[in-house]
């Protein structure tokens, strides 16, 4: 097989032997192509040697980079050696400086003060540096908003708030901090464009997103500031003066100005693949290697997204490829999204890659892009930014598989699926979400998500054999799987989960979704919810195991009747039950709900453990339940790890 050698103490004049390797990835693509024409009809594998790869541009890939089925073409990472492709700029150059009183590092940095550059993340080469935060925890809530009456609506922005005294001051640089308020599902970042210290009216540049108050009715919504001058005063923290053009870094122990290495980023996104829709990227693969130092801000006129950070780019985007794959890679340290698949994209896969310490989600795949597969991976420590992004984000895209996951640690949802408000048509059909861990969702800081998620009319949607627990909201909203407005034709099947905020099911409103063979427990409000009545049945929930040890086992709106419960079995561990939540269970029956249900103890193995196997002699096996085995829940194989 033809290999290309790639090494940082190569160099690009060079054959890109193995004793003589090219030194950049440019180099290497532009050796593919000349290898492809000498002799086509084989398979190429570019190999990379040990270190960081920094792109001065983003690497893009069209047509005539493709493999074929039978001849991909492969860059991957030298086994057992870490490769970097990173979008950053490495800050080696330190003189001794004063921050705050403090001794600090600075670098002087011309494309700053030129205003070329500007970025709000720093690196170490393993990991993210603080930037300064006010308060350091918790957050500050909104006194007043001086623009909003009773007529203003609820998804109306606002330029100016009013804060509590001494949350905002009169800062050196005002126009380097940055507000990050946090609305019901969103958050905007809003620059200070000036502070009236009397008032306390702060006014900023850009209008939010919505409304700046947690609910319609509710306070003003909370919010931080970030990369204030006078708040670093901790090890570790650094400050981007952009009129001057310098970078302060207070030192932690150790740390001098001589061998100092930090990572800014510079570039947006560092893989392209662009296709045309008459001629595709295909077949290739990358393997093994780690790609960080990304940034991403927001235009000029905008604060944030609607809803689940959908503005966002990827790192790395494709549009018009087909069957090409990332596997056993790493993508972290990155301001915006992993991976964005756009229009024209077929069959493409993400399997086994390690996703983590991301400014937006995991994976995004936009409208246009079909069959594309996330498996085996592992998608945690999201939001780092733009805290409403998504684990996996499936919008108007159709035949997906995201399977054997490993979903945590994010503040916001972990897979959301269909991206259409109410019933009109939608091209979200057939995704299947299976096999998928998902914990730790929410960890309170937004309401009104789930740790599955779904819109619109979604036909042959799958949500099966997950395990889901520990999904905690600020407000309302921290439910498991949640079938949001218009979710229609969506199967929930066998599916464990547990200790969430709101509920394990919620039904905003939709139309003949089945929900069965679930085990719903140990929510702290009310298990099953549903918000809207609607003249055509909006449910079917059967063979489910449901168990309380608080609240109710219905909570919201169960007017009308059109629903259907039947074969399930109840438990609370308070006592016996004479209550569904807003009706009694005499009635709830007499209303033909529940006719052939049980009520008693189903005999988990050790719930407060997670293990939700059944003991001999469980009465679910009277409704009909079938055991669910979660024994392949989650990766099949290590991520970050090619195997072979």
């Amino acid at each position: 097989m033809p290999t290309i050698y790639v090494s940082p103490q190569g160099d690009d004049k060079w054959s890109g032997s193995e004793k003589r390797p090219l030194a950049t990835l440019p180099a290497a693509v532009a050796a593919v192509r000349a290898l492809k024409k000498k002799t086509p009809g084989k398979p190429i594998t570019v190999c990379l040697r040990h270190g960081t790869y920094f792109l001065e541009k983003p690497l893009v890939f069209g047509p005539t980079d493709s493999g074929s089925p039978e001849a991909p073409v492969t860059y991957a990472a030298h086994p057992g050696e870490p490769v970097v492709i990173s979008g950053g700029v490495a800050i080696e150059s330190w003189s001794e400086g004063k921050l705050n009183g403090k001794k600090a590092l600075a670098a002087d940095l011309p494309a700053v003060r030129a205003g070329r550059w500007c970025f709000r993340q720093l690196f170490t080469e393993d990991r993210r540096l603080p930037r300064t935060r006010l308060p350091e925890e918790g957050f500050y809530r909104i006194a007043g908003l001086p623009d909003v009456t009773a007529k203003t609506p609820w998804n109306e922005g606002q330029g100016r708030f009013i804060c509590n005294p001494g949350e905002v001051r009169s800062w050196e640089n005002p126009a380097d901090v940055e507000v990050c308020a946090l609305h019901l599902w969103t958050d905007s970042r809003l620059p200070i464009a000036s502070f009236d210290e009397a008032t306390g009216m702060v006014s900023l540049g850009k209008q939010s997103v919505f409304r700046l108050t947690e609910d319609p009715q509710g306070p003003g919504c909370r919010y931080f500031v970030e990369n204030v001058k006078e708040a670093a005063v901790r090890a570790g923290q650094w400050y981007l003066d952009r009129a001057a053009g310098v970078l302060l870094f207070l030192p932690r122990r150790g740390e001098t100005a001589e061998g100092l290495r930090l990572i800014a980023p510079r570039l947006t996104r560092l893989i392209e693949l662009r296709g045309t829709a008459a001629r595709a990227v295909e077949h290739l693969r990358f393997e093994g290697l780690c790609f960080s130092h990304t940034e991403w801000d927001l235009p000029k006129d905008e604060a944030g997204s609607p809803q689940a950070a959908v503005s966002v780019p990827g790192a790395i985007y494709a549009e018009n490829a087909r069957a090409c794959c990332f596997d056993g890679c790493e993508v972290s340290r990155i301001g915006n999204y992993a991976f964005e698949f756009g229009p024209g994209c077929i069959g493409n896969s993400v399997r086994a890659c390690r996703l983590h310490d991301l400014g937006a989600g995991g994976v995004k795949l936009g409208e246009g892009s079909s069959f594309t597969t996330v498996e085996d991976c592992e998608i945690s420590d999201g939001g780092r930014i733009f805290h409403s992004a998504v684990g996996v984000l499936i919008g108007r895209s159709n035949d997906n598989q995201v399977v054997h996951n490993a979903i945590h640690h994010l503040y916001y949802t972990g897979v959301s699926v269909g991206w259409s408000w109410g019933y009109a048509p939608s091209s979200a059909a057939r995704n299947v979400v299976d096999q998928n861990h998902i914990h730790h969702i929410g960890q309170g800081m937004l309401s009104d998500m789930g740790a599955v998620y779904t819109l619109g009319d979604s036909p042959g949607t799958r949500v099966c054999h997950n395990v889901i627990h520990d999904v905690d909201s600020f407000g309302y909203g921290g439910w498991g799987l949640y079938t949001d407005e218009g979710s229609t034709g969506i199967l929930m099947q066998s599916n464990v989960v547990y200790r969430t905020k709101c509920g394990g099911f919620h039904q905003h409103y939709g139309k003949e979704n089945v929900i069965q063979n679930n085990i719903f427990a140990f929510a702290r409000e009310n298990q099953i919810n549903r918000t809207r009545n609607e003249e055509h049945i909006t449910l079917y929930f059967q063979r489910n195991i449901v168990v309380i040890e608080s609240g109710s086992f219905l909570g919201g709106n169960w007017e009308g009747g059109q629903f259907s419960f039947g074969q399930n079995l109840y438990h609370d561990t308070r006592g016996p039950v004479r209550s569904m939540g807003p009706v009694n269970v005499k009635q709830w029956r007499k209303d033909g709900q529940d006719l052939c249900s049980l009520f008693g103890d189903p005999l988990f193995a050790d719930p407060a453990r997670g293990d939700f196997t059944l003991k001999p002699g469980s009465p679910a096996a009277d409704i009909g339940f079938q055991p669910i085995d979660v024994s392949q829940v989650g990766p099949r194989r290590e991520p970050g790890r090619v195997v072979g």
